[in-house]
């Protein structure tokens, strides 16, 4: 089969190569899926760059959320096990974590279903514990993480506020349902949310960012407020001043997904139904920007890492490259 492998760490568009491999071959508890669409993901990048909480060994193929399809013919959404990764035409999966594909999303769609929406779900309900009439505001509300968390607030009667980098973004937020957006590039972030919010804040803040919009979140959050801290995609990890959340009376939150796979399993399952009921209804879509064929993968791997694209990228295995509109 063809497989995209990384041989050495570097820069996406450098180190990963289309090349002729063997088929994995599933272990103990494993199965052996045909990927249908590959969702890029910002750990894909750091997975290139040797930065990534997992070091697969070299060579590996990156991909870590995929639509697939099983020998049965089902239609599955999975996290392939590394190294064996989803910018491939086959991968392999633990039988145990597969989830059902939603009827309502075509494949691109669920391939990026999983790992956005579940994080936006846990960090909205599970941590931020987000009620109906609280203002929410989320950091690069146009990319794939934030715009999950865009939708998946609006839909449980948030009112959102969209912090984005640039116009084009700015459109994207609109268009996802944002309320209020703010371009961190022409305007003070700082002084937009205070103005939106009559001087009260945010009561949720979604951080994907870390860096700059972490600073900017701890001066907007409102009294009993509550900051989700996601993920660093601006490189530069905060130091949060422990003396300014007593002062404030608010709550920094840390999510890392990932760990309820192993922690408590039975919730990441019970997330997906949640997730498939919305879909269901409409009030979630993943926002599917680009739709690229299997020979664009590196350099779609690139530009997500460049922080160039909104929404989410999708990669379609060479089987059926152009067969997705």
């Amino acid at each position: 089969m063809q497989a995209w492998q990384v041989h050495e760490n570097g820069e996406p568009s450098e180190v990963m190569r289309l090349q002729d491999v063997e088929r994995p071959a599933p272990r103990d508890g494993q199965v052996l899926l045909k990927v249908r669409a590959a969702n890029i993901n910002f750990p894909d990048a750091l997975m290139c760059w040797g930065q990534y909480q997992v070091t697969p060994p070299l060579p590996f193929t990156p991909g870590v959320e995929i639509c697939g399809e099983t020998e049965d013919g089902r239609r599955v959404i999975a996290n392939p096990a590394l190294p064996h990764g989803g910018f491939a035409e086959y991968a392999v999966a633990d039988a145990a974590a597969l989830l059902p594909a939603p009827d309502a999303l075509d494949d691109a769609e669920a391939a990026a279903l999983h790992i956005g929406y579940q994080t936006g779900w846990f960090g909205l309900h599970r941590r931020a514990h987000l009620e109906a009439g609280e203002t929410l505001l989320v950091h690069a509300a146009a990319g794939g993480v934030g715009s999950a968390a865009v939708q998946l607030g609006k839909a449980a009667g948030a009112t959102v506020i969209g912090v984005v980098g640039g116009a084009d973004k700015a459109a994207v937020a609109r268009e996802l349902g944002c309320d209020v957006v703010v371009d961190r590039r022409s305007e003070d972030v700082v002084a937009a949310v205070k103005e939106a919010t009559g001087g009260r804040g945010a009561d949720v803040i979604y951080d994907p960012v870390g860096g700059q919009a972490y600073a900017q979140s701890a001066k907007v959050v409102a009294f009993e407020g509550r900051i989700v801290v996601v993920g660093f995609a601006s490189g530069t990890i905060p130091n949060p001043g422990l003396n300014h959340a007593l002062v404030k009376n608010y709550s920094i939150l840390g999510l890392h997904w990932g760990l309820y796979n192993t922690k408590n399993p039975e919730l990441v399952q019970h997330c997906h139904e949640q997730l498939t009921d919305l879909a269901a209804r409409g009030a979630i879509k993943p926002l599917v920007s680009e739709r690229v064929t299997f020979a664009e993968a590196a350099a779609a791997v690139q530009r997500v890492a460049d922080g160039v694209t909104t929404g989410r990228v999708v990669v379609v295995p060479a089987q059926q490259d152009g067969a997705a509109a």
